[in-house]
């Protein structure tokens, strides 16, 4: 008896994600394919609704040389925070988390596809091979790290406050344009901003978000990879002209 319950120990201390782990490594493993799963599906309709409104060219003229057209951009904008605030508020209550979600995701990817109407496919091409590469990279960095007992819950107050600097700066923008190099320099930090929020994102998912939590968990990865991507078109658009 003692030996088939060293065994068992033995087994789940191997399949351990993190030292000193206290819950069952079968039900995290479980939790993270369940988030993973829910962001494959989010980004598979970004990637179909985002296409379908990049193909509709009167629509992207439309936001892009019209003022109803950029209102129609800054009403998305302002819909996709109002529907992620009430998300966060009900994330955990079943059916109303998935129907906000599918709002939201929808929401996000028609910004996706307005942003990638006015961009050349090259540059697509090249933004989501970059994106891909720097997900899969960051999220084997980050299981290899807390695997091994590393900790990245002290990014949170530094990624915050970095997220506020580019909110106004952005915001600031709007009314001040910047120049092109200024443009790439604000993608690039941005870009790490957000490569920041994957690992840290991924760290929480690991060791901190309950299992209840599933939908925020898939929503602030999905975020972090979306906003990842737009600024890496943002720095090849510069940097191909």
């Amino acid at each position: 008896m003692k030996s088939k319950a060293g065994d068992v120990e033995s087994g789940q201390a191997t399949a351990a994600l993190y030292p000193g782990m206290l819950e069952s490594p079968q039900l995290r493993w479980a939790f993270i394919r369940k988030v993973y799963a829910i962001i494959l599906v989010q980004l598979l309709l970004t990637a179909g609704v985002a296409t379908a409104v990049g193909l509709v060219k009167p629509v992207s003229r439309f936001i892009a040389k019209t003022w109803p057209g950029f209102g129609v951009l800054m009403a998305l904008i302002v819909l996709s925070f109002i529907i992620v605030i009430v998300l966060r508020a009900y994330h955990n209550r079943y059916p109303v988390n998935f129907v906000l979600l599918g709002l939201f995701t929808v929401t996000m990817a028609s910004m996706v596809g307005l942003s990638c109407a006015f961009s050349e496919e090259k540059v697509i091409l090249e933004s989501a091979i970059l994106t891909s590469v720097v997900i899969v990279a960051l999220t084997f960095y980050t299981f290899w790290v807390v695997k091994r007992g590393g900790d990245f819950s002290f990014l949170g107050p530094f990624l915050f406050a970095s997220l506020l600097v580019l909110l106004v700066f952005a915001l600031i923008q709007i009314f001040f344009p910047l120049g092109k190099l200024s443009m790439m320099i604000f993608s690039c930090v941005a870009a790490v901003v957000y490569a920041g929020y994957i690992v840290y994102d991924t760290s929480n998912l690991i060791k901190r978000y309950s299992y209840d939590e599933y939908i925020w968990a898939a929503v602030s990865l999905y975020l972090d990879i979306i906003n990842l991507f737009l600024n890496f078109i943002n720095v090849f658009e510069v940097a191909d002209r």
